[in-house]
């Protein structure tokens, strides 16, 4: 069988980026700051919005979408706290901007200071892709072991907040702080970082008022924040 190159010199991902940009500064004219948040499966990212929902409840409008391979059970869970739509890949491994844009749409027009984008489980693929966000927040969980940074640097790279959570479970799994963060910093050196137990509350205030921050930074001086490649 012959086989033929056909070299394509063009950018596949221009167009994408190019709408998600669009998508951010009409976020940022609203006034709306937009959160992707990324991690392994498990790690905490429903819990930690729920944490996050119950902080602000009666005080700040937030909307979620939530990516998921499979089932709208992360929804649910949301549901009796923000409006929340599932996006269910139907086996792909990230969310992309189109999916995201349907989302919006189930949303409606909400007056909303906050949106999060549960992206779907994975330290790999979610990296690549930018969904109009303002801050890519990347969340390690202590159960996962503490090398990930080292063996995930792409999504460390590219976020802008990292977030430990279960510290709770600091005790009894063999995780160590310290060293996590020297490995995300030796990728990402500026990477500020929070410790929280979303399940016990720990650190959740501190880390909302860095939220809240973020938005007043947004709100005074318009689009900021730049994807990190």
């Amino acid at each position: 069988m012959n086989r033929q190159t056909i070299m394509v010199d063009r950018d596949l991902l221009a167009e994408p980026r190019r709408r998600a940009a669009e998508l951010r500064a009409d976020f940022t004219r609203r006034g709306i700051l937009v959160l992707n948040i990324l991690s392994s499966p498990g790690a905490g990212k429903t819990t930690l919005l729920q944490a996050i929902a119950r902080h602000w409840q009666g005080r700040r409008r937030m909307a979620v979408l939530v990516g998921d391979i499979a089932t709208d059970r992360d929804a649910r869970r949301l549901a009796p706290f923000i409006p929340a739509v599932q996006l269910t890949t139907g086996g792909a491994c990230h969310l992309e901007l189109p999916l995201v844009e349907r989302g919006l749409a189930q949303l409606g027009d909400l007056d909303l200071e906050f949106l999060f984008i549960e992206n779907v489980g994975n330290l790999v693929c979610p990296a690549s892709h930018d969904l109009g966000e303002h801050l890519r927040v990347l969340v390690l969980s202590t159960t996962e072991g503490d090398d990930k940074p080292a063996k995930y640097p792409k999504a460390f790279r590219t976020s802008h907040l990292l977030v430990i959570n279960k510290t709770d479970l600091l005790p009894y799994v063999p995780f160590s702080l310290e060293s996590a963060l020297a490995d995300a910093r030796s990728i990402q050196p500026q990477l500020p970082a929070f410790a929280v137990s979303a399940e016990s509350g720990a650190g959740i205030t501190d880390w909302c008022a860095e939220l809240e921050s973020r938005r007043n930074e947004l709100l005074a001086n318009g689009d900021v924040f730049s994807p990190r490649r």
